[in-house]
């Protein structure tokens, strides 16, 4: 199992710097004894109430690209603390990896009061995108209802010499613009699309275009 470790202290003290080895050594013997495969060990100093921490980006990044599946730490303060703690727990949860701490001497065992506001986050984010697939299919709904016909249009959907998926397909903005849909309901049809955009990014694609247009006929 490939395992990453991570030391932190809470402030920039030379005394600190002594905790942070004592962490790692400690950490890496708990790996030994599991017989993890270490691919990465880090060491910072920040509090634990700050989310903008390199070191814990770089954590995050292994664990969603599923580079770890444990981690290792001395206790689950050194994650973060307060709200930001759950929020951490939650990404690490949610990417599959599991946490072992030396205050455990093993997997981390999650406090009930912790457990329970874990599984209200995770019921939230499960809802949350419910919501999100019901307004994508109620955009696109509504769009194919006026006569859109995506498949004429976007790339992969039947026209090859269509748009690229990555580019924001100004001509499907205006056109569904111009069959009444709201910029909310644009950017819903186009993320069923593949196109990742918001309704804030239609809109001011859309501004972009029609004060280009105006120029045009004023010239």
């Amino acid at each position: 199992m490939k395992a990453a470790i991570y030391c932190r202290v809470s402030t920039t003290k030379e005394t600190q710097e002594t905790s942070l080895v004592r962490q790692e050594e400690e950490l890496l013997s708990l790996a030994q004894a599991y017989d993890f495969e270490v691919i990465r060990s880090i060491k910072e100093k920040a509090s634990g109430y700050d989310l903008e921490r390199e070191g814990l980006l770089e954590i995050l990044e292994l664990a969603r690209d599923r580079k770890i599946n444990a981690l290792l730490v001395q206790d689950e303060t050194r994650l973060g603390r307060g709200n930001g703690k759950i929020v951490i727990l939650h990404m690490l949860l949610k990417y599959g990896v599991q946490i072992f701490t030396i205050s455990h001497q093993g997997q981390l065992q999650i406090s009930e009061a912790d457990s329970m506001v874990l599984q209200i986050v995770s019921l939230v984010e499960e809802y949350q995108r419910k919501l999100h697939n019901i307004k994508i299919q109620r955009g696109m709904k509504r769009a194919v209802e006026m006569g859109y016909r995506p498949e004429e249009n976007l790339k992969n959907r039947g026209n090859v010499g269509g748009r690229d998926r990555k580019d924001v397909p100004i001509e499907e903005i205006v056109r569904l613009r111009n069959m009444g849909l709201t910029f909310h309901d644009i950017a819903a049809t186009l993320r069923g699309f593949g196109y990742e955009l918001s309704k804030a990014t239609v809109h001011r694609r859309y501004q972009e275009y029609t004060r280009e247009k105006d120029t045009e006929n004023s010239l």
